[in-house]
């Protein structure tokens, strides 16, 4: 079976692998253009594209799918498999290959279609997600299902857990469920899309802490963008990027924002619900990621009283 494996992040990379040590034939590898990185702007390989290249298989890394997809077509691939590429793809090129393109969806579809299923699952407090096999449609995951596997959410997983934990999931349902693909056997269940909701990505409004809410949405909401792309607040002109909190359920009478506590373990803030939250590894703007401690060695804005924003 020849198979085209379209896939950007650590995730899509991860599947890859899978598919690669348990001997299925990926004739080529599609992935998001190399991106410069950092200050230097430096040009960072995709990790699938690194993987493939460690494998000698052919990388295509089209700045536009939807307009440039004649190598897959010459190769007549009988399957694509498709996992958190990040580009829509066209139905001319859904129609290639003979057994179909199949997507690596991580959530329990129909919920959470779209971009960010892992971190909206956090950010909304959900107790359980999963991995969803599905065909690829020309709209956005509404494709028919062919498995799913579900795995709890715990109080202490954030984006970056869930991402390792479900990729590892995606992998081994994928492997499972290609057998019954190629022998034209597997289930095919349509989505019952009244039931659906969405995760679109991230945008940079949806970062800022809105203290608000109740303590608990804003825990959830800083495990749900850590540790990318990172929950942020103001301490007067200061950005003030937030990795870790805790919940201790400490009633206080301040106003949400509120400074309350300033110490090596944590900065206590008040929030919207009446309880305090404790913010437990931070980086301000300039400066490292770093635990509390360290980062209140050195100068800083945090007084007791002290509003965030």
């Amino acid at each position: 079976m020849k198979i085209v494996f379209m896939g950007t992040p650590d995730f899509a990379a991860n599947i890859l692998k899978q598919l690669l040590a348990n001997n299925h034939q990926i004739v080529l590898v599609v992935s998001q253009p190399d991106r410069p990185v950092g200050r230097k702007k430096e040009l960072i390989e995709t990790p699938v594209k690194k993987i493939a290249k460690a494998n000698n298989i052919e990388v295509f890394q089209p700045e536009r799918i939807k307009l440039d997809f004649e190598r897959i077509k010459i190769l007549k691939p009988d399957l694509i498999i498709t996992a958190a590429y990040g580009q829509i793809i066209p139905k001319e090129l859904l129609d290639i290959p003979r057994l179909g393109c199949i997507n690596v969806h991580a959530s329990l579809l129909p919920k959470y279609r779209g971009g960010a299923p892992i971190h909206q699952a956090v950010i909304d407090g959900e107790k359980e997600t999963g991995i969803t096999i599905m065909y690829m449609a020309e709209e956005m995951d509404n494709g028919d299902i062919i498995s799913q596997a579900v795995i709890p959410i715990s109080d202490y997983d954030d984006t970056g857990t869930l991402f390792f934990k479900l990729s590892n999931v995606g992998a081994k349902l994928l492997i499972e469920t290609l057998p019954s693909i190629y022998e034209c056997i597997n289930s095919r269940t349509p989505q019952n899309h009244a039931l659906a909701t969405y995760a679109y990505n991230i945008k940079r409004e949806d970062e800022r802490v809105v203290w608000t809410k109740d303590a608990r949405s804003i825990y959830n909401h800083i495990r749900g963008l850590n540790p990318w792309p990172t929950a942020y607040t103001t301490i007067g002109d200061i950005n003030l990027k937030i990795f870790k909190s805790q919940l201790l359920n400490e009633k206080t009478p301040h106003e949400p924002g509120t400074i309350l506590d300033v110490n090596p373990e944590f900065i206590a803030v008040a929030t919207g619900s009446g309880e305090s939250l404790h913010l437990t590894e931070i980086q301000l703007s300039g400066k490292k990621r770093m635990p509390i401690k360290d980062l209140l060695n050195g100068e800083h804005p945090f007084n007791i009283g002290t509003k965030l924003v």
